[in-house]
């Protein structure tokens, strides 16, 4: 769009211009330029300062405060030369000054410039609206799929909660009865062994439901399980003491209780839990002979404590799921899988702030490493 009261202006301009391409429309006066480009802004605006009824300056201002009309570029073509008059053009908006008498190589160079400018911003706008439109769809979908998983989260521990609790009635009946069975059988070695392999089940079923409630109350309250500041000491002392049956049972020896242990932060029981898995883990992982070994480092804020078992290694393949419920069930051992107290362990250390960690040993082993975050200074047993 041009806008000059001198035809002859118009018509030059318009001549130049629609020789090089372009679609022209010119104007001599300001409030007819105005009502075109409400109708149809166009790209660039050529704008002459001296005209009668609206002068340039407040041509441009007017296009500004219009949110259609104001990106549209305005170059303003003027006899008035003086710093003064250029200065108060780009203070209303213009985006470029020429000078008349105007050279005509002049006036398509810095028109194409500023199409040019004005295309990419459009085209910058056009992309952050589909970027807009991009990231608005990603976000929809991510909502859904959230909300999707959600729900089966929740089917999956609603599930696992009424398990836990609906098989405790129908097994209770189940080993009440095998238990009166055994007692009308003779006492011989058959028998006795038979004994032995149902008490085993036994209390391995009973641990799984234990160790599977745990893990769903523990996903859904997670909140309820308030950290205390513990002393390490009676817990791992507690814990050593419980493992001493499985221990002598496989010829395994389980180290001394360290005379000095720092608190530590979470809940005795739970913690007393974790600490019986892992290092009954430990234990399995041993071969008849052996020693389980136990140390701890502390920071300023944390607590390490170290349980290593000579013996054998997790294969490569199983180690980085070592500690996933739907892991469990594989073989790592020569007597079967370890089942679900190893994933309860570890939520249980996050569930406070820690983390347990398994890694590989040479000569073949395994180093379980327990971290606790820090309840005080440390106390002596």
């Amino acid at each position: 769009m041009v806008v000059d009261d001198t035809i002859a202006n118009l018509k030059l301009l318009e001549t130049i211009l629609a020789r090089r391409g372009y679609r022209v429309r010119s104007f001599p006066r300001g409030r007819l330029a105005l009502a075109a480009a409400a109708i149809e802004p166009p790209d660039l605006i050529l704008l002459d300062i001296n005209m009668p009824e609206m002068n340039g300056y407040e041509i441009c201002a007017r296009l500004k405060a219009d949110p259609l009309l104001a990106p549209i570029p305005v170059i303003f073509i003027s006899a008035l030369n003086d710093m003064l008059d250029k200065v108060k053009a780009f203070g209303c908006g213009a985006v470029d000054y020429i000078g008349k008498p105007f050279q005509i190589e002049e006036i398509l160079a810095r028109v194409e410039n500023h199409l040019n400018l004005r295309r990419l911003q459009l085209e910058l706008v056009q992309h952050n609206a589909r970027l807009d439109e991009l990231v608005s769809m990603k976000t929809r979908q991510l909502a859904e799929a959230h909300e999707r998983l959600s729900i089966l989260d929740q089917a999956k521990n609603d599930f696992l909660m009424l398990i836990s609790h609906e098989l405790r009635t129908p097994l209770n009946g189940l080993f009440g009865v095998a238990e009166l069975l055994f007692a009308t059988y003779p006492a011989n070695s058959c028998n006795a062994e038979l004994l032995d392999i149902f008490k085993e089940s036994q209390n391995r079923l009973l641990r799984l439901i234990e160790d599977a409630l745990l893990l769903t109350e523990m996903e859904v309250d997670s909140a309820s399980f308030a950290p205390m500041k513990l002393p390490l000491p009676p817990m791992l002392g507690k814990v050593l003491a419980l493992a001493q049956e499985l221990a002598q049972e496989r010829k395994v020896a389980l180290p001394l209780l360290p005379p000095e242990l720092p608190m530590v932060s979470g809940d005795d029981k739970l913690f007393e839990r974790a600490m019986r898995v892992v290092l009954e883990t430990a234990v399995k992982f041993a071969a008849p002979g052996q020693e389980v070994t136990l140390d701890w480092v502390e920071t300023a804020g944390t607590v390490w404590l170290n349980i290593r078992t000579p013996g054998q290694n997790v294969p490569a393949s199983l180690m980085p799921n070592f500690f996933d419920v739907l892991a469990s069930s594989q073989r790592v051992l020569p007597g079967g899988e370890l089942g679900l107290g190893l994933p309860m362990a570890k939520r249980i250390f996050s569930l406070f702030g820690g983390c347990l960690t398994v890694e590989n040993l040479t000569p073949p082993g395994l180093k379980f490493t327990m971290q606790f975050e820090k309840g005080s200074p440390a106390s002596t047993n």
